[in-house]
């Protein structure tokens, strides 16, 4: 565990060589950067066509100098220099052998989220919900290889909800790395066209405390009435959690 303005962080240098070395799934650094430059793209394509209206309320910022404005889509996506991404350093492994780089592992960034879960039974009259719970499951492996963790989550989910991965519409899986979203598709044999349909972490950010929500919400909004979704994501420590849900 290592400490920043007395702010623990989940992960080291020595857990970026784990994270760095999924050798086992034959992840490559041009994959890598290929998955990253896609996720600014279906982002970017998101944000212009309003996808994303729905899901974010616009902030008004007060500058120190100048006039007030208002803030109503992230600016990540803008800031892609495609022709860079492949020149980065590693920046967990320095010895040639790196594939995780600043362009294709998330973005740092601030962010908030919120959404009001309640029984069915206790739905008041009028109100629209958007998705519905239907299960979730939770499960772990090592620290160190936290980034796999969602793949043991979602098998787990599957498993107690006696469904296969045809049935599921459409899968929300946060994008710490591009590798992780890359090993989560491969074991579980999945189309990449269903998933992050319009971008994830690496183009949008990971506000820690944020983007659990933020996923399962992206999710619900980009469903169809009646389609099942699963949205998962490592949450450090060796954890993950997946969940199930059903668009309203």
């Amino acid at each position: 565990m290592t400490t920043f303005d007395k702010v623990s962080l989940s992960f080291t240098s020595s857990d970026g060589f784990r994270k760095d070395s999924l050798v086992d799934y034959n992840i490559s650094r041009a994959s890598q950067d290929e998955y990253a430059i896609q996720s600014y793209r279906r982002a970017e394509n998101a944000w212009k066509k309003g996808l994303f209206a729905e899901e974010v309320i616009p902030v008004s910022v007060k500058p120190q100098r100048g006039a007030p404005f208002v803030v109503s889509e992230d600016e990540e996506y803008k800031k892609l220099m495609e022709s860079k991404v492949p020149t980065l350093k590693p920046v967990f492994v320095s010895d040639g052998t790196g594939t995780i780089t600043a362009a294709n592992a998330s973005s740092l960034n601030d962010g908030g989220v919120a959404a009001v879960v309640v029984r069915g039974d206790q739905i008041p009259e009028g109100a629209s919900p958007l998705a519905e719970v239907v299960s979730f499951a939770e499960a772990g492996g090592e620290p160190v290889d936290f980034t796999i963790a969602p793949v043991l989550a979602a098998r787990k989910l599957l498993e107690q909800t006696n469904l296969s991965t045809d049935y599921i519409a459409l899968w929300e899986v946060n994008e710490a790395f591009s590798a992780t979203v890359l090993a989560f598709m491969k074991e579980l044999k999945l189309d990449p066209a269903h998933v992050n349909v319009k971008g994830g972490a690496v183009a949008l950010g990971h506000p820690l405390g944020m983007s659990g929500l933020r996923i399962v919400l992206s999710l619900a909004y980009s469903l169809s009435p009646g389609e099942l979704g699963i949205a998962a994501i490592c949450n450090g420590g060796g954890e993950a959690m997946a969940m199930l849900i059903r668009k309203l």
